[in-house]
């Protein structure tokens, strides 16, 4: 896999978290346990607590992230805990997926690609859930100011409407703005929202 910053950036963040043992559910994962059933596809998973969250509510998870640090830490506390939750490291930029899912959380991943290749991840992945079943995407938006941990080769911070726009089609369950404070007087400003797949929906979503 190519050397990427912002790859590097949370691989280091995420051993240091998993020797903390920090497990606690942020709020977008909080918000995402509510509607997850099935079988769930955790994109970008970092160190799997979502995943796990979601496994001990009886889910089946595959987690696909790329940093290896954070997939070794749940392969780990998968066997330990015997849970369902599948971990690999994959390029997800281009990860293909084989088969269709419950419930696909996609947290705090896509703005670390280009925008291109972004929305092509985004409509692949809604491609890929089950009809009536539900998509959890969060991405960082435009007003973000904290830039540190991004790759300068290539990043997205999506326009407020993006989101949205990119689910015409689909019942919107839940959409929220929120900002936080972030290193040196800095922000982060973030877009999340939750869709039903609209059932008999033979989904083509835009991808440019």
């Amino acid at each position: 896999m190519p050397a990427n910053r912002s790859i590097e950036f949370f691989d280091q963040q995420f051993q240091k978290q998993a020797a903390l043992g920090e497990n606690t559910l942020n709020p977008f994962e909080q918000l995402a346990i509510g509607y997850l059933k099935g079988r769930v596809l955790d994109y970008g998973c970092g160190l799997g607590n979502l995943a796990f969250a979601a496994a001990e509510r009886g889910c089946s998870v595959l987690a696909l992230d790329a940093s290896p640090a954070a997939i070794a830490h749940i392969q780990r506390r998968a066997a330990l805990d015997t849970l369902p939750v599948e971990a690999l490291v994959a390029d997800l930029r281009d990860y293909v997926l084989n088969e269709d899912f419950d419930a696909i959380v996609c947290i705090g991943l896509l703005m670390f690609f280009d925008c291109p290749t972004a929305f092509k991840a985004l409509a692949h992945l809604q491609a890929h859930v089950r009809e009536g079943g539900i998509a959890v995407v969060n991405v960082l938006i435009e007003g973000t100011s904290y830039l540190d941990m991004f790759d300068v080769k290539g990043y997205c911070l999506f326009s407020r409407a993006e989101i949205e726009t990119r689910f015409e089609g689909w019942e919107i369950l839940h959409s929220e703005f929120s900002d936080f404070a972030a290193p040196g007087g800095t922000n982060k400003a973030f877009a999340t929202l939750v869709a039903r797949k609209h059932r008999g929906r033979n989904d083509q979503a835009i991808a440019t």
